[in-house]
């Protein structure tokens, strides 16, 4: 997939080339002063992303949820308090 990278001046002035490639699965950068501003993609790139990232976060529950279990292995450590003078 080759991608292009237009000036933001160019972008606009050829919009219709930079969606018409974005469309054909050529991403196209826009830079603003030399540097990348953003990329234009197809929409059926950008929701493969977006559903690929959705897909891949697991929500805070599933976090905690798939956490070690504690199957009693684990020998209980006895701790002895000490007693604070105030």
């Amino acid at each position: 997939m080759s991608e292009a990278e237009w000036s933001l001046q160019d972008a606009k002035n050829k919009f219709s080339a930079v969606v018409d490639a974005a469309r054909n699965g050529q991403p196209q950068t826009v830079t603003k002063r030399g540097k990348p501003v953003v990329v234009v993609v197809a929409v059926e790139e950008y929701e493969r992303l977006v559903h690929k990232k959705t897909k891949e976060s697991a929500s805070f529950v599933e976090h905690l949820l798939a956490m070690p279990k504690d199957d009693g292995d684990f020998e209980p450590v006895s701790l002895q308090l000490r007693d604070l003078e105030f």
